[in-house]
């Protein structure tokens, strides 16, 4: 069947994967004590507690989240722990942020959950002859965010995976959509569609470079004036929309 739509990319949090609502420094307490047993002491002689290592390390991941809403750089993981140890005056050897970075993703893991019709969806698509691919905004590592793919059974039904931690800048950036394109072999923009939650990031950056956009609303994300070229509430009905665009 061929439906004029060659290529189908999701967005990953919000769209394909969900997660508990959870506040950003708790996530931090495991890797700020893990910091602080090691090097609790500046190099002005102050001493320092977890309790003020894991405020840091938040507010420096809220900086980071803020301010690629105006530039769209891309960050990873590493580069905010080392951030938030040199604004926090102490001095910590390599390893011990790439243990508290493990110490971080181990806590968002009970936590991730992906969308349980996703399966299906993404199934319907490719038997329609349609790529899949996935764009993620993130600061995690591929591996992390790859175990659970692996996990529920969704890595073999998506063609390419891009991070935006492995590139220099992030959506609604056109880079970052071109790199996802490109991952697919590079099929025309007009014969793509984008699915995500967010509308400044997914929608605006996807018809930003020509692509059709398919809004999954999310309540939490922040609203922007742009119109999706159609709105769904759950996964199946990308299939109908899909189909209707044939």
């Amino acid at each position: 069947m061929s439906t004029g739509v060659h290529a189908v990319i999701f967005d990953w949090g919000g769209t394909l994967a969900t997660h508990a609502a959870v506040e950003l420094d708790d996530m931090w307490a495991l890797a700020a004590r893990h910091i602080a047993g090691t090097a609790p002491v500046t190099a002005a002689g102050d001493r320092l507690d977890a309790e003020e290592i894991r405020r840091r390390l938040g507010a420096v991941e809220a900086a980071f989240w803020a301010r690629t809403a105006t530039d769209q750089r891309s960050g990873t993981l590493t580069e905010i722990l080392e951030l938030a140890a040199r604004d926090l005056g102490i001095d910590v050897a390599g390893a011990v942020l790439e243990e508290a970075a493990l110490h971080y993703l181990d806590t968002w893991t009970p936590h991730i959950v992906h969308d349980p019709e996703a399966v299906a969806t993404l199934s319907a698509l490719r038997q329609r002859g349609i790529a899949i691919g996935m764009l993620s905004n993130t600061h995690w590592p591929r591996a992390f965010h790859e175990r659970f793919l692996e996990r529920d059974r969704l890595a073999a039904l998506i063609d390419a995976r891009v991070y935006t931690s492995e590139l220099p800048y992030m959506k609604p950036h056109e880079f970052a959509f071109r790199a996802a394109l490109d991952a697919l072999g590079g099929p025309d923009p007009a014969s793509a569609v984008f699915v995500g939650d967010r509308p400044f990031d997914d929608v605006y950056g996807a018809r930003g470079v020509g692509m059709r956009a398919v809004l999954r609303p999310n309540p939490s994300v922040p609203p922007f004036d742009v119109q999706p070229d159609a709105v769904i509430d759950r996964l199946p009905e990308l299939v109908h929309v899909i189909d209707g665009w044939s």
